[in-house]
């Protein structure tokens, strides 16, 4: 973790016109500026003061695959511009993806379900995997104003495993729906979450995020052991690739208002 920490710090002190030229794709690969992401629009006065970049899994230009929206080559810094860059956040991602996996068996169990029922092809077969650095530069958070390092959010799929710094900016409420609601500081550590509620307010800080989605094809719906009779499902199904897709335009700035920079 130290060298993975380490390569993303280097990456957030290099120049903006350097960050800017590996900006985000329209597959949500490669930088994201201040700002870009507005996670909680109903508090907040604009973006999340937090810079970030994203790493998925790596399909080829002439794969087939690479239709699919969240598939297909990531965006990578310059050779030479930071050398073994690349090679630490590949290795990362393939074993932060196994972890994950091992994550996924256990929630499994404790849901009454087969050990081995997020493995099916259409779940963790082929999943959206996405290796998401993080980086809070200095602006101070104040909720009194709408200013949020990350605003209040729930994850957007099946597990996120969170490395942080040691820093403590991460806080949860484990009650949403509570009024007022109850927010509490997480200790500094390597972090699992599955449908938890969180924000950051710290305003200099480092998060390696590892986001882990069923495949694009995959039906989501009320799993069967969490359902009855007496308890129907509260959600219709939908589809993952729909759903994540629908979640990142809410959340992400148009790409059309960073077209200055890439002039």
């Amino acid at each position: 973790m130290d060298e993975v920490f380490g390569q993303s710090k280097r990456f957030f002190e290099l120049p903006l016109n350097e960050k800017m030229k590996v900006l985000r794709n329209e597959k949500h690969r490669g930088y994201t500026p201040v700002l870009d992401e507005l996670l909680d629009p109903d508090n907040q006065v604009h973006g999340d003061y937090k810079e970030g970049y994203y790493i998925g899994v790596e399909v080829p230009k002439d794969d087939p695959e690479v239709e699919k929206p969240f598939y297909g080559p990531n965006v990578w810094p310059e050779d030479g511009l930071l050398p073994g860059w690349r090679q630490t956040m590949e290795k990362f991602h393939h074993q932060a993806l196994e972890v994950a996996k091992a994550v996924a068996r256990i929630i499994a169990l404790a849901l009454g379900l087969e050990v081995d029922f997020f493995d099916k092809p259409e779940m963790l077969g082929k999943p959206i995997a996405t290796l998401r650095l993080l980086h809070y530069g200095g602006q101070v958070s104040d909720p009194s104003k709408g200013i949020y390092g990350a605003g209040a959010h729930s994850d957007y799929g099946l597990i996120t495993l969170l490395a942080t710094d040691d820093v403590m900016g991460l806080q949860i409420c484990k009650d949403k729906d509570a009024k007022p609601q109850i927010w509490e500081y997480v200790a500094p550590s390597f972090y699992s979450q599955s449908w938890g509620h969180a924000r950051t307010l710290e305003q200099l800080y480092i998060q390696i995020a590892y986001f882990v989605e069923p495949s694009h094809d995959c039906l989501v719906e009320c799993l069967p052991t969490c359902k009855s009779e007496n308890n129907p499902p509260k959600f219709p199904p939908i589809y993952c690739a729909t759903y994540l897709s629908q979640r990142y335009k809410d959340t992400h700035a148009e790409l059309s208002v960073y077209e200055k920079h890439q002039t």
